[in-house]
């Protein structure tokens, strides 16, 4: 049996400018209809290597296919199956917004009546109809981050790549765009993310990985990074003091504060909780208080990255 060839496949890429290694051979695999998070502070090689994907930088080393198209000797397959929706903005600021969709599609050889009809869809679909006829310049900064996304899929590519998506923009426009993109995930869409809100990234994707220095320092589904370097915490308030601490506890790990009246555990699984309160409860110590915490994919990538 055949594997299902991936969205993206990167092999040892590595891109140099002079003296300076920006990406220093990194491979990944990006499967078909997954959501990947491509993470990284700034000046790790996120975008750098987002470039040579889509044909924006030269690599100096390695090999990058777009569902098994080689994207150097066959960059004209490869390019049309990817939309790029660019962290800065760089519209045509005299086009209206309906033929900055119409005009991107004419770089992928699409025009005509679907063309037009295409672009329609999207401005309603992003809730842009109102504005069609307006240029650039007389959109909002949440209208402007809509139309990324709308001219990112005016060709309707199965790879869509979003740097920053969510970048400058409101509590409620992110929110309404993530619905957007789970719909686009769902709807068979390949989508990586780069992003420096992290609980956007625990919240959007299955996969993650994590770039530091031009390497990878993390590449697996988000729910194992978590698990595998993350940490737990329970915390439990009685309402009298504990005394004597039922011994069963303290090998649980148990830690008491009497000030606060607080056990805690440290590394505690989910599973072990009920059978420490049930503990508690047969000696005869009623419940204030419980808090449960896991580590976040934020404490997981400043643990890796050390920033």
């Amino acid at each position: 049996m055949h594997s299902v060839t991936p969205a993206l496949r990167v092999r040892d890429l590595c891109k140099r400018y002079e003296d300076l290694t920006a990406v220093d051979g990194i491979s990944l695999d990006v499967e078909r209809g997954d959501f990947f998070g491509f993470l990284g502070p700034n000046g790790a090689g996120k975008t750098t290597t987002i470039n040579a994907v889509v044909g924006l930088a030269t690599i100096t080393s390695g090999t990058i296919e777009v569902f098994g198209h080689d994207n150097v000797r066959h960059w004209r397959e490869a390019r049309r199956l990817i939309g790029l929706s660019p962290q800065e903005y760089n519209f045509d600021r005299y086009l209206s917004i309906r033929d900055v969709l119409i005009y991107q599609a004419g770089y992928y050889g699409l025009r005509g009546p679907a063309v037009r009809k295409r672009a329609s869809d999207l401005l309603e679909r992003f809730g842009l109809s109102s504005k069609a006829n307006d240029t650039f310049v007389k959109l909002s900064g949440g209208m402007k981050r809509r139309l990324t996304l709308a001219r990112a899929l005016i060709h309707e590519p199965q790879l869509l790549i979003l740097d920053e998506p969510t970048a400058g923009v409101d509590v409620e426009l992110r929110i309404e765009l993530w619905s957007m993109l789970r719909e686009l995930n769902l709807g068979g869409t390949t989508i990586i993310l780069t992003t420096h809100y992290l609980e956007e990234a625990e919240s959007l994707c299955r996969n993650v990985a994590i770039i530091e220095s031009g390497r990878l320092v993390a590449l697996e589904p988000t729910e194992k990074l978590l698990a595998r370097r993350g940490s737990t915490t329970l915390s439990v308030t009685v309402e009298r003091p504990l005394d004597p601490i039922p011994p069963v506890l303290l090998a649980r790990g148990a830690r008491y504060d009497p000030e606060t009246r607080t056990l805690r555990f440290e590394g505690i699984e989910p599973s072990a909780i009920a059978p420490a309160l049930a503990e508690l409860d047969a000696h005869g110590y009623a419940i204030e208080n419980v808090d449960f915490k896991r580590s976040s994919l934020q404490d997981v990538f400043l643990d890796l990255v050390g920033h």
